[in-house]
């Protein structure tokens, strides 16, 4: 695949859309945020810290003709998405693009609000149950995309169903695994989420994303980075290529895409990226789809659309 050019996307023009960017402070999600507001959408840049978020609208705000706004969007817990998703349906009658880009990476032991492993509970139940009370509006959008930022790392990942109920006490937490088990469960998001639109017969479809070796705050909590982003580490603007890709362009759905170069790690296109098998196994997807309505208290529903009445 060449390299990719977000002015050439099948979806250049974003007049009239609208767009949420999770974590779209800093990193990937700022680039993104910029970039989408740039081609026309209006985008709904979803933070956690209010300062942060107002200089990062501030930021894009220079070249969106769509406009741009920040809504307060805490992933840790559920009852901010839950006071995010109620905020946005007051005012936006469909959503053209979610952006589930917001994550923590390799932190110290923490749980969130709700009592989840960090990791598991930020960067995939908070985006699970964010997606499913929007799951409304993305239907009332005439092709609505998903796109879940996902990880090199989720080929370490394994989904440990025995565990999810009863997370980790600090003296069994195991950082990066834990990382590795969240950038699984996105995979394994966008393959059930795309499977049940398609099941449905719906024109909402998923996709999912990695950025390679991308310099962004993600890596605060990783010493290497700081020897290692020098010299590998491409800018979050070329790290979110895969993303914008994913996004807007139409061959895109079901897929899964990253850097074109070696093993993925960085690279000047966009090509599809390889998954591993677990992340392939649709049994398991289907299965985390059903821990996770149950670990968050929310329903996914996507009714199938109606045929058209007979003259």
């Amino acid at each position: 695949m060449s390299a990719f050019h977000p002015e050439t996307a099948d979806q250049n023009d974003l007049s009239g859309r609208v767009a949420v960017v999770t974590g779209a402070n800093s990193g990937l999600g700022l680039a993104t945020a910029r970039a989408l507001a740039a081609r026309g959408a209006h985008v709904v840049m979803a933070c956690r810290n209010p300062q942060k978020a107002a200089d990062a609208v501030a930021d894009v705000a220079a070249n969106a003709p769509g406009g741009v706004e920040a809504m307060p969007l805490d992933l840790a817990s559920l009852k901010s998405v839950e006071a995010f998703a109620a905020a946005f349906r007051e005012r936006f009658a469909a959503l053209d693009l979610l952006i589930n880009n917001a994550g923590v990476m390799v932190p110290p032991f923490g749980l969130t609000a709700d009592g989840f492993e960090l990791q598991f509970g930020t960067n995939h139940l908070g985006h699970f149950a964010l997606t499913a009370r929007l799951s409304d509006r993305l239907l009332a959008a005439p092709r609505a995309r998903v796109v879940n930022v996902s990880s090199i790392a989720h080929r370490a990942g394994r989904i440990d169903f025995d565990t999810l109920d009863t997370p980790p006490t600090a003296a069994t937490y195991r950082a990066t695994a834990a990382y590795g088990q969240s950038k699984l469960a996105n995979l394994l998001f966008s393959l059930e989420l795309q499977r049940r639109f398609t099941a449905a017969g719906v024109a909402a479809t998923a996709a999912a994303a990695h950025p390679g070796w991308s310099s962004t705050n993600l890596q605060v909590n990783m010493r290497i980075a700081e020897l290692m982003n020098p010299l590998f580490a491409q800018s979050p603007a070329q790290g979110a290529l895969p993303t914008l890709y994913a996004a807007l362009m139409d061959s895109a759905a079901g897929g899964y895409f990253g850097p074109d170069g070696f093993t993925g790690m960085r690279g000047k296109g966009v090509a599809p990226a390889s998954r591993s098998a677990r992340a392939q196994d649709v049994s398991a997807a289907e299965r985390l789809w059903t821990h996770s309505e149950r670990l968050t208290g929310v329903h996914f529903d996507i009714p199938a659309r109606r045929a058209p009445a007979a003259a």
